[in-house]
């Protein structure tokens, strides 16, 4: 041993090892070696154990088995989080066999390799897709297509109904007295006239001539009460919606029912008579004069019947709009918004019926439409043009000689007269795939797809006269020209009517049902009072998105609400009185917007209770944007008798409390816990049971962190300035807006939209501008659309 020792010692020494440089080079060479060993082994360790353990549920890539679990495996949690809940719970049938490294290790490799959405974007890169026309956006297209045929629509900032006052002598003549602007039509004359020393009272007559504004779409039923005679026509100037002008049996009040489209102007004119009615003369028998009274009221869809408020009402006289009564069938909300990606044979069927109801109103306004009233040959030339013009205007870009051989010059050539050759192009036209689709791929530059993709991101309907103009000059080639038009039409009414119908669908109250309570819980709740609390929602939103300026959070902190007479006392307003409603300050210092509104409290809540559960699913999925899978069996909610000690929150707890429920519970709960001062009909309450309201909540973010949030005030601050929050909201309202997803233009549109957000102090109506110059700038090529999906029954046949 000591020759081996004295035998080292006299060996040269490396120079590394002599200056004391190769102790550093070794340790840095150990250091880099665990490194790189200890990176590679990473992966193939999650992988192995995922192999290993995971792969007989979930599969190879993720995607389910049939046997086991057929989901796909995604969602929206962090690394952290699920590993934390891969060690508690999986594998079922071992539940926290792994240890805490390797339970973050299979997690880390899982999210990498196909359960965040950039893996699934990776894995399954989103495409545009051929969308075909919705129900709502066929009705407002075709209600567009036969507008614009009038010109411009006539427009007043005025208020109220335009009344013409006149005498009548008695040969029916009429001599007008004067003409003033009626906010409401709701007056009784009763043996008098509208201006004594000027009218006989017995013989004058009215006219109320403008036109009202639908804030919803659905069926109106419009009702006149009065015993004279009248005649009301609405968005029909030749057949009248109610004619009592012949009057008969007593009978004073009258109803008509008409179907509107939300945030449009019709005409309506009502022509009320006293000739003829009552004693004239002598002077003593005055007081045999027959009373004259009339009032116009209305009941818009889902409210009760009111006069019609001033704030509908207009003196501009505008020109009839198609609405279709066609019934399309529900489109596909299997993603949460609304959306046309699928043809089956009952669309086909209403597209086709509804074809033809537009035939009809072509024909019968042809001269309005065309210029000539009268379909002879010797007008064939103007009606040709016409009907160009058309197909045009359906189509949203001018003919190519092809197209117009097929659509419009073959169906003249071969129809037995000009009306007949007229209802064919009109059919076929409305029949045609260029009509009844968007998004089609097409090659090159062009505009007009351009001026299409604007108009139905942001109105739902065919381009105007302003952005044709552009497509047809070469003013949408650029981002700045599309982003112009697109700000230009942020500021149209149907660009604040769509807005609506993001929010009631991102609500979930689109389709709600009926509201229904507890009659001995809640006495003073009725079927009115649920009217009353839709129309307050509506009036709601609709102030929010009347401003100038659409800011996001005024949504989740505005302090105010629309309120009744019959609404006040249930929710401690003071001073309001009759059937209008008015908006009230609330001084309640937890009263926090759209989260506290109601109906939104009393549509997620229960008939005797509220529902922490109903309320945190709706915080996190529509939101938050969090994904949650629904429970595995049904569950009925624990009802109060069976506790009746018990709290609201503490029955919630005890229902589930099972680990099993967790990894969804844990996360809904504590956000559902912060609206418990707000019962089943959205009033503050204190107590429940005689023991204080505890809303106190929390929640933990996709990236892990927690936080503790009590009431609904503090939620809404955490909210508005939540990542999340903006997130999902531009996601939801890109999907809703474009139908197509927000990734499908590449991995920086998510980024720069919230960018761009943020940078405009949360403006939704710049957010939209910027969302539609996107979809727009970036059009679908034949590379990149994928066709529609075709139900077996339309197999074959042509769409």
């Amino acid at each position: 041993m000591g020759k081996d020792l004295s035998r080292r010692m006299r060996a040269p020494m490396p120079l590394s090892q002599r200056t004391g440089l190769g102790r550093i080079f070794r340790a840095g060479a150990w250091l880099l070696l665990m490194a790189s060993s200890s990176q590679a082994a990473d992966e193939p360790v999650g992988e192995t154990i995922y192999q290993r353990h995971c792969v007989r549920c979930h599969g190879i890539n993720g995607s389910g088995s049939t046997e086991h679990y057929p989901k796909a495996l995604t969602g929206d949690r962090g690394i952290d989080e699920l590993g934390r809940y891969i060690g508690k719970e999986m594998p079922p049938d071992q539940p926290g066999l792994l240890k805490a490294n390797e339970a973050e290790q299979v997690a880390r490799y899982i999210h990498g390799a196909f359960y965040s959405a950039e893996a699934q974007l990776r894995l399954h890169p989103p495409r545009i897709e051929t969308t075909r026309l919705t129900g709502r956006q066929y009705a407002q297209t075709i209600a567009d297509l036969m507008v614009a045929f009038y010109g411009p629509p006539a427009r007043s900032n005025d208020r109220g109904l335009k009344g013409n006052y006149t005498t009548v002598n008695k040969n029916g003549d009429g001599k007008q007295v004067f003409e003033r602007l009626d906010p409401q039509i709701s007056f009784d004359f009763k043996d008098g006239s509208p201006k004594p020393g000027e009218f006989d009272p017995a013989e004058f007559a009215i006219s109320w001539n403008g036109s009202i504004r639908a804030p919803l779409t659905g069926d109106y039923e419009f009702t006149v009460r009065s015993p004279n005679s009248f005649k009301l026509h609405v968005n029909d100037r030749k057949i009248a919606l109610i004619d009592a002008w012949i009057q008969s049996g007593g009978q004073t009040e009258f109803r008509g029912t008409v179907r509107l489209l939300a945030g449009r102007d019709y005409p309506v004119q009502l022509f009320f008579t006293k000739a003829g009615q009552g004693v004239k003369k002598p002077e003593e028998l005055r007081k045999k004069i027959a009373p004259a009274s009339i009032t116009l009221s209305w009941k818009p869809p889902g409210r009760n019947q009111e006069i019609i408020p001033t704030s509908y009402l207009s003196p501009a006289e505008p020109r009839e709009t198609l609405v279709v009564r066609t019934p399309f069938p529900p489109d596909d909300r299997s993603t949460g918004i609304e959306r046309g990606t699928s043809v089956s044979t009952e669309w086909d069927q209403a597209a086709t019926d509804a074809a033809i109801e537009a035939v009809g109103f072509v024909i019968s306004h042809i001269g309005d439409l065309s210029g000539f009233a009268e379909m002879e040959k010797k007008h064939e030339g103007t009606l040709k043009e016409f009907c160009g013009r058309f197909a045009e205007r359906a189509f949203r870009r001018p003919l190519t000689k092809e197209q117009r051989a097929l659509y419009i010059d073959r169906p003249f050539a071969s129809a037995p007269d000009v009306a007949s050759a007229v209802e064919r192009v009109v059919l076929l036209v409305l029949k045609s795939p260029r009509f009844l689709y968007t998004q089609l791929p097409r090659t090159g530059v062009d505009s007009y797809g351009v001026a299409e993709r604007l108009s139905f991101t942001l109105w739902d309907s065919l381009p105007d006269d302003t952005l044709l103009n552009a497509a047809a000059t070469g003013k949408l080639k650029t981002r700045a020209q599309i982003a112009d038009q697109a700000r230009r039409m942020c500021n149209d009414p149907r660009f604040e009517n769509k807005m609506r119908e993001f929010f009631v669908q991102w609500l979930k109250v689109d389709h709600a049902p009926a509201l229904r309570k507890d009659p001995l819980e809640f006495p003073d709740f009725s079927g009115a009072v649920a009217a009353d609390l839709k129309t307050s929602l509506d009036l709601f939103l609709e102030d929010l998105l009347h401003d100038p300026a659409i800011d996001f959070r005024r949504f989740l902190t505005a302090d105010f609400l629309y309120l009744n007479a019959r609404l006040a006392p249930l929710y401690g307003a003071q001073g309001v009185a009759g059937d209008s409603f008015q908006k009230v300050t609330i001084k309640s210092e937890d009263r926090a917007g759209l989260l506290t509104h109601p109906y939104i409290m009393a549509v997620f809540a229960d008939t005797r209770s509220t529902s922490p559960i109903r309320r945190g699913v709706f915080l996190a999925r529509s939101v938050l944007g969090r994904t949650l899978n629904p429970p595995p069996d049904a569950v009925t909610p624990v009802p109060p008798d069976l506790h009746p000690k018990l709290t609201t929150r503490e029955r919630t707890v005890l229902q589930t409390g099972a680990k099993s429920c967790q990894s969804c519970h844990g996360l809904i709960n504590p956000l559902g816990f912060t609206l418990e001062r707000y019962d089943a009909l959205g009033r503050l309450h204190a107590t429940e049971n005689g023991k204080p309201i505890d809303a106190s909540g929390s929640y933990q973010s996709r990236g892990g962190q927690s936080v503790a949030l009590n009431g609904a005030k503090e939620l809404a601050r955490f909210l508005v300035d939540s990542d999340e929050v903006q997130t999902a909201l531009i996601e939801k309202l890109f999907y809703f807006s474009t139908m197509q997803p927000i990734r499908a233009h590449g991995p920086d549109a998510l980024p720069n939209l919230k960018r761009d957000f943020l940078a405009g102090d949360r403006d939704l109506r710049r957010l939209m501008a910027s969302m539609a110059t996107l979809a727009a700038s970036a059009p679908p090529s034949a590379s990149q659309a994928s066709p529609p999906k075709v139900s077996a029954s339309t197999q074959g046949r042509k769409p």
